[in-house]
């Protein structure tokens, strides 16, 4: 009787394996797949074994040619699906991820949260010092680490350049979103949390763990990340993967979910420095206005997005198990955008009828 449990159990157990795990591991529409951290080896899948609209392809190519597009890729389970390169750019060429970048901070802070160097619920001052606003003190204590992670510090957002002076009281913190670079002061509190310059800190945390390249340009005005396509890529995978990275946790998974995710009340298309689609309103830089509908109506309800100056992008779609990467000019040299334009919604109507 004891041996007949035993193999029913053991049967179930094999039943049931076999019910969850691919019996094809390596089957490019079901398996995920991430490139060594070395190298230039990447697997592809053919835009015809995913079943892709393949006469759709060459307008989507020409449009982006005429948007001022440098690299252009897409990832289907981590494998490439398209890659495309305009006006010289090459796949080691290096570009700015502009605000795109914001999102690699906001990694950086939940690393090290949960290495417990840093609680984001803390205030800011706990880890800058006080006076680190020309704000009253009273007003100042309210900013927490969140708040900067969020945008709602309440800090006056109409000067890029963050400096004592600039540092004004608009609103209580938590009342008021405004997008705008205060945000950077979140690099010095991962600089003082951790010991170590934030780059520094930056590169053994995440760039490292995930084989990107690149470096940071620290300026007075912006701070801005420079890589390679195929860089930017590899973050948007770990982004896919919600923190990991094959097998290894590189941000922990409860914060990555957390981080895109709406954060507050007034903006519910904004994360933890991630928009997101799919909610019923949104706001933009430099405006008070709420506007009704989804960020981005062509794309998926459930994108995030890092969104950086002059359409710089990093889409992540997880019913798809999809990212996208543009890098390049501003679509509209005479109306570039710090973050949304007109832009994402033609683009994603283009890759709406080559993935359909």
């Amino acid at each position: 009787m004891i041996r007949l449990s035993l193999l029913v159990l053991a049967f179930s157990v094999l039943t049931s394996c076999s019910k969850n795990q691919d019996p094809n591991p390596s089957n490019p529409l079901t398996s995920m797949y991430f490139p060594p951290n070395s190298g230039t080896t990447w697997e592809t899948v053919s835009p015809s074994t995913l079943g892709w609209n393949q006469t759709a392809m060459q307008p989507l190519k020409e449009y982006l040619s005429l948007k001022y597009t440098k690299s252009f890729m897409i990832l289907v389970n981590g494998r490439i699906a398209m890659e495309e390169y305009f006006d010289g750019h090459t796949p080691s060429s290096e570009w700015e991820w502009n605000s795109a970048g914001k999102t690699l901070v906001a990694t950086t802070t939940g690393i090290a949260q949960q290495e417990g160097l840093l609680n984001i619920t803390n205030k800011a001052s706990d880890y800058l010092g006080t006076e680190w606003t020309n704000m009253p003190l009273a007003k100042e204590n309210l900013i927490t680490v969140r708040h900067l992670l969020t945008m709602t510090s309440g800090i006056d957002d109409s000067s890029p350049l963050v400096i004592k002076p600039n540092l004004t009281y608009v609103a209580d913190a938590g009342t008021r979103w405004a997008y705008g670079n205060v945000f950077q002061k979140l690099m010095d509190v991962i600089g003082e949390a951790s010991g170590k310059e934030f780059e520094t800190y930056f590169n053994e945390k995440l760039k490292d763990k995930i084989g990107m390249d690149g470096f940071w340009n620290f300026g007075a005005v912006y701070s801005i990340y420079h890589s390679t396509t195929r860089s930017m890529a590899r973050f948007g995978l770990l982004a896919l993967n919600q923190g990991k990275w094959n097998s290894t946790e590189v941000i922990n998974e409860p914060y990555f979910k957390e981080s895109i995710t709406t954060s507050q009340n007034i903006n519910p298309s904004y994360g933890y420095l991630w928009w997101l689609n799919g909610k019923n309103s949104y706001m933009v830089p430099g405006s008070q206005i709420v506007f009704p509908g989804y960020l981005v109506p062509n794309a998926p309800a459930d994108m995030y997005s890092a969104m950086g100056a002059s359409d710089q992008r990093i889409y992540v779609i997880p019913s798809k198990k999809m990212v996208v990467i543009r890098m390049g000019n501003a679509s509209d040299p005479a109306h570039p955008s710090f973050a949304l334009s007109g832009f994402d919604n033609e683009l994603w109507g283009k890759i709406k009828a080559v993935i359909n």
